[in-house]
Formats: structure tokens, sequence, C-alpha cells
């Protein structure tokens, strides 16, 4: 194993709070269809709630008809679209919805930022800190603005499977343009100190781009508070259907240069929304917020605002999370796994139920596939992170194995893994 765990915080996580796990199971259908599978590959995609799911059905019955008409059913998808704003906009804590724009998915706004900002590369404001933790998408659109004269600077993540601040700030100078960072490891479940990163950023001039992605549902967004200029994020993690959405600070976004149809609004959103996107789904986006808000006043009827009962929610599920990720983790060493990430369960609040590990002589694919079999669903390979599958000396052709919880998995769920990985590392060495 090239990385150990370095000696972590003996800080113990919060105490698990009383969450409601099976009220928030029974609004989710396709756990109920399913049985008896579990969902463990939440990372590659969550399941919705039945609200995501009346939207998306209601909108394509309703008003399936292009937005701009002066006709009710148009109108209505103008007001579908301009709700969602506002939800999405509430969600993330954003200045104003017009900060929120919508496409198909965050990789597409990835590459659109950077075509962007590869327009405003100066000689003397021309480096990029990309880190070796990320997912691929947000390290190779970056990297392409070199062949634009961009220069990347790599923030290595340590020993401790973390991005440290204090090792991007020397990386930091006048010439900085760009620090791009994930919010959290889509792969290792390991945060970072996103608030710490733009605070240092900006110090010497530079934006920050964030990839919130995998961060979306397992704990409060807050734009405002952590500073960032730029942040993508998908639906498919967070309860709604395939979508993605770029925002930005207005001012940032404002002055941004992009492709448009010169009849576009030359303002936000509207000049970063290039063509039609699919309205269902932002739909379905707009009701995953409303999922959020009704758990939010269930855990905490006193919460006053919309916002307040979103961050109600998603402290909830941070909390509730953190102990399944104990639990996950006295599973994984119980069954003897090599584990990549944070692995002590007394640093569970610095990391997500995001489990990258391997067990000692046998293939990932072959603990993918045993477990498949035992109506279990884990990812196998190389999680779309090259850079990170050298990190920790793995092959691309083999990777690691990945297990992702989200707040409806539950306790039982667990033990049944754990039952099915202490079989599979008894049965011994094995290849696909």
């Amino acid at each position: 194993m090239p990385l150990s765990a370095a000696p972590l915080s003996s800080a113990q996580p919060a105490a698990p709070q009383a969450f409601p796990v099976d009220a928030v199971r029974a609004k989710f259908p396709a756990l109920t269809r399913a049985q008896p599978f579990i969902y463990f590959d939440n990372a590659a995609g969550a399941q919705a709630p039945q609200g995501v799911l009346d939207a998306v059905a209601g909108h394509l019955l309703d008003v399936n008809v292009q937005r701009g008409g002066r006709y009710p059913k148009s109108v209505e998808v103008d007001r579908v679209i301009d709700r969602a704003r506002e939800r999405v906009a509430l969600w993330l804590n954003a200045g104003s919805p017009s900060e929120v724009a919508f496409g198909m998915n965050a990789t597409s706004f990835m590459r659109l930022v950077s075509l962007a900002i590869g327009q405003t590369l100066t000689p003397d404001r021309n480096e990029i800190i990309v880190t070796d933790m990320d997912h691929h998408a947000d390290i190779s659109t970056w990297q392409e603005l070199e062949k634009t004269g961009a220069r990347i600077s790599w923030w290595r993540m340590r020993d401790d499977f973390r991005l440290h601040v204090e090792d991007l700030i020397p990386l930091l100078s006048a010439r900085t343009r760009l620090v791009a960072c994930t919010v959290v490891s889509h792969a290792l479940g390991s945060r970072v100190d996103v608030a710490a990163v733009a605070g240092a950023a900006h110090a010497v001039g530079a934006e920050v781009f964030l990839d919130s992605v995998h961060f979306g549902p397992h704990a409060p967004i807050d734009v405002q508070a952590w500073d960032c200029d730029y942040l993508v994020c998908s639906g498919y993690k967070a309860f709604a259907p395939h979508m993605g959405f770029l925002w930005g600070k207005y001012e940032v976004l404002d002055r941004l240069p992009t492709f448009r149809e010169e009849f576009i609004p030359d303002v936000p959103p509207h000049k970063i929304e290039a063509g039609t996107f699919i309205y269902e789904n932002v739909a379905g986006m707009a009701a995953a917020v409303d999922y959020f808000e009704e758990l939010g006043g269930a855990l905490d009827p006193s919460a006053p605002t919309p916002r307040a009962r979103i961050v109600a929610a998603m402290e909830g599920i941070e909390t509730y999370e953190r102990a399944l990720s104990v639990a996950m983790l006295e599973a994984l060493s119980s069954a003897g796994a090599v584990i990549y990430g944070v692995a002590d369960p007394a640093a569970a609040h610095r990391r997500v139920p995001t489990f990258c590990f391997n067990l000692p002589g046998v293939d990932p694919a072959v603990v993918a596939t045993r477990m498949a079999q035992a109506d279990i669903g884990i990812r196998d390979g190389h999680m779309y992170a090259p850079r990170l599958m050298d990190r920790l000396e793995l092959a691309m052709d083999k990777g690691a194995v990945r297990a992702s919880l989200v707040h409806y998995n539950d306790a039982a769920e667990i033990a049944r893994f754990s039952e099915a990985l202490r079989r599979i590392a008894r049965s011994g060495a094995g290849t696909a």
C-alpha cells in the first residue's frame, strides 16, 4: 500500500441524532421495487424520491413544449425554469437565481468555463492549479489550456489521503489565474476545506472553481460562506434526474466570454445556456430541493425559513451519514480491506460515506461481481481518476472497489455488506 493513513485528530464525530431513515426510505420507490437488492453505488447515481418522479412525469404529461411562447403551456415552462433557478439558488445559498445556469452535466460546464478562461489568460497570469485527487474531468479540461499558454501546477494529496491548504499556499502567486478542486473526493470520500482554499486563492487575486458533484447529497452547500467563484453540480447524485448546473458569482459570469447566438441576451444566466436543455429534468431538480426542505421541516419543525429547513435537512443527513461511515469503516476493517481514504472512525467528520478499498489477493472485479451475486451493487475500476490511481499505485485496468452510501442506506444494509465482504475475503485469491 503506497499511502498510509497518518495519525489523525482524536476528536470524536458528533453523536448521531435520531434520523427517520425508515420514513426516508419509504419516499424512494426504487428501494422497495429492487428488494432485496442494495444500492451501494450511489456515487454513480442515486435514486429519486416520489416527488421528483412526479415532477418529471407531470412536466412530460402536461407542459412538454418549448418555452418562450405566449400560450399557457409554454408560459408554464418558463415558470418551471424560473422556479427551478430559485430552488437551486436557495439550496446553494446563492445571491441570486440569475447566478444559476442549467445544462446537460457538470463536465460540459467545466469545459465551457475553461474555454472562456482560456481567452482571458495573460503571460503574467496564466497558471492554473489542479489536484491529483480529482475526477479527471476537473483536470483534463484545464490541461487542454496548455495549448493556449496555460501553465498547470499540481496541488498534491498527502499520504493521509487528504488535500491540505498549507500545501496549496506555496503554489500560489501573482501568476495564478485559477485553482480548480473538488469539494469532496468522488473516489476516496475525503473532504476539502474549500473556504480556506478560496481565502488563499483570493489573497493572490486568483479565482476558485469547485466541483461539487459528489458533495451535493451529503452536507450543506453555501457558496457565499465558501466564497468560491464558480461551482458545478449535477442532479443525478442528489436524488434528481441527469442534468447539470453551473453557479457563479454574478459579476464573474457577467464578464466571462462565452459563445451565444446573437439574439440571446448577453447576461447571466442566458449567456451561459447554449441551446435547449432538458426541462423535465430541471423540474425534477427543483423537486429534489423540495424534498430536502420537506425533510428539514421534519427534522427541525422550528426552522423558520425555506433555507433554514434545507440546512436542517443537510445537517441531519451529514450527521446520520457520519454514523454510516463509522459502521462501514468497521465493516471494511473486519474483512481485512485496504482502505484508501480516511480510515480512522474518530475522523469520520473528514469524509463522506464513499469508500475506496481492495481486498488483498482478490481482484476488484471479482469483489464487485461476487457482491452483485449477493444482490449488493458496488463498483470497481479506475473511478475516472488516473492521477489518483497512479498515486495509489493501482493499475488503471484493475483499480479499486468503491462502495458509496447516502442517507437512505441503513445499518441493516451495512450488516449484509459486511457479511458478504468477509465471505469474499475468506474465499481467498481470485482474478477476473
